[in-house]
């Protein structure tokens, strides 16, 4: 089992996350390459070999030319002759640092349906557009909100610009040909001090970071600097299935991201690639079993307090009638977590159930490896999970949500869907 682990005790940025990728083995020319489908101009990408406090690692450069920019904002000098994408040579044995000099300075603001055109429209995979579009969702969401506004209405000033972009379609591209069966990550680190955004001077981490990075474990103070960007932070929550500091795993490779800061820390990103330490036919883990028995809630109360859960990194919950003393009616609410998210979970029962107190026990899980990949049908692209045994595909299922919408989309029956799933599944 292939695992991808995040190791971001200096934080995450999308340039270090790109850095970090490609110093693992993706190849900038595949990168770039992929990103050409997009159809974005004005720009290159410069990837150099580089040291940050005496480790080496890629710092990845988005540089915008400002005169090939979108059409919105043509100039009439542009360079002729130009290619849209530049890869700098990188020499890997190379330990010598060199400094670039990027122009962060483009100024197209853009909505998410703007964004979301480009995406679509473009030639890029299924899992890349969709991965994509949802680490733009995330961020959108966390602007409106903190902005009161609908998602629509939303322009991004930051995250909508060119470089922006190439960060966060680049991380899905990564991904996606990296393959891994399971991304983790550590804790994440925030840093301190104030930043400064579009809408003014805020403290770190950001508005919009910390809306994000909700349920997921974070660290704070460790440099007076901005560590994580919205950026960084949605691609950790689109892409990583667990967060802990405690993973376990054989190292096989390690990465090195580069930021463009210097810090009291070095300002960098760590990526690890490894396989599962798990022996037999079988992945273990271990979590934490969480139970409460409640006979006295509104039974209405029980959806909201389940969604809660999940919202907080619950990996399943689920109700048990059972009957307690005086032969009364009752439910134990069972939650099952990794160690990482226990006190939070707890502290959801204790507060927003009517129980006076709980249990907890540490479980040993034993799992089929499982992979989700997407499959294109006549009805579109559909989700499909598959479980393995010692390498061996066993049994898979599709994603209901994604039948339900090319059910309704296509006016089909959705167990035609279903049926279309299995024939293209077929060898």
């Amino acid at each position: 089992m292939k695992i991808l682990y995040y190791d971001c005790f200096s934080g995450i940025s999308g340039d270090m996350n790109l850095g970090a990728l490609v110093d693992l083995g993706v190849p900038a020319e595949y990168l770039t390459s992929q990103l050409e489908k997009l159809n974005v101009k004005g720009y290159r990408i410069i990837l150099n070999n580089e040291l940050k406090m005496g480790i080496s690692g890629i710092k990845c450069t988005v540089d915008l030319d400002l005169d090939q920019n979108h059409d919105d904002h043509s100039h009439s000098h542009q360079r002729p002759n130009t290619d849209n994408f530049s890869v700098q040579n990188i020499d890997f044995s190379n330990l010598q640092a060199t400094k670039t000099h990027s122009h962060h300075h483009d100024h197209e603001h853009r909505n998410f349906n703007d964004i979301k055109k480009i995406i679509e429209n473009s030639d890029l995979s299924p899992f890349v557009k969709e991965k994509s579009l949802a680490m733009f969702n995330h961020i959108a969401t966390a602007e409106a909100k903190i902005h009161g506004k609908t998602i629509d209405k939303v322009h991004f000033h930051e995250v909508g610009a060119t470089d922006s972009i190439v960060d966060i379609v680049g991380a899905a591209i990564c991904i996606d040909y990296i393959k891994p069966d399971k991304i983790i990550a550590s804790s994440v680190e925030l840093g301190g001090g104030f930043v400064k955004c579009a809408h003014g001077t805020f403290p770190v981490p950001a508005p919009a970071t910390a809306e994000i990075l909700k349920s997921i474990p974070v660290k704070m103070g460790k440099v007076d600097k901005e560590t994580t960007t919205p950026t960084g932070a949605a691609i950790l929550k689109v892409f990583v299935d667990e967060f802990t500091d405690t993973a376990n795993f054989s190292i096989q490779k390690i990465s090195y991201g580069i930021g463009h800061r210097d810090l009291s820390i070095p300002n960098v990103l760590r990526v690890y690639l490894g396989e599962s330490t798990n022996s037999g036919p079988f992945l273990k883990e271990t979590a934490v079993l969480i139970e409460c028995n409640i006979d006295d809630m509104n039974p209405e109360h029980y959806d909201y307090i389940i969604d809660k859960l999940f919202a907080c990194g619950s990996q399943d919950v689920f109700l048990v009638p059972i009957i307690m003393k005086k032969s009364r009616p009752a439910v134990q609410l069972k939650v099952l977590c990794s160690l990482d998210h226990q006190a939070s979970i707890e502290n959801i029962l204790l507060s927003e159930t009517t129980s006076l107190g709980l249990r907890s026990q540490q479980v040993t899980k034993s799992m089929l490896e499982r992979k989700t990949r997407i499959i294109e049908t006549k009805y579109g692209p559909i989700r499909v999970k598959e479980a393995y045994i010692s390498g061996k595909s066993i049994k898979y299922k599709a994603e209901y949500d994604d039948c339900l919408k090319a059910a309704n989309e296509k006016g089909v029956p959705i167990n035609e869907i279903y049926i279309e799933v299995d024939r293209n599944m077929k060898p």
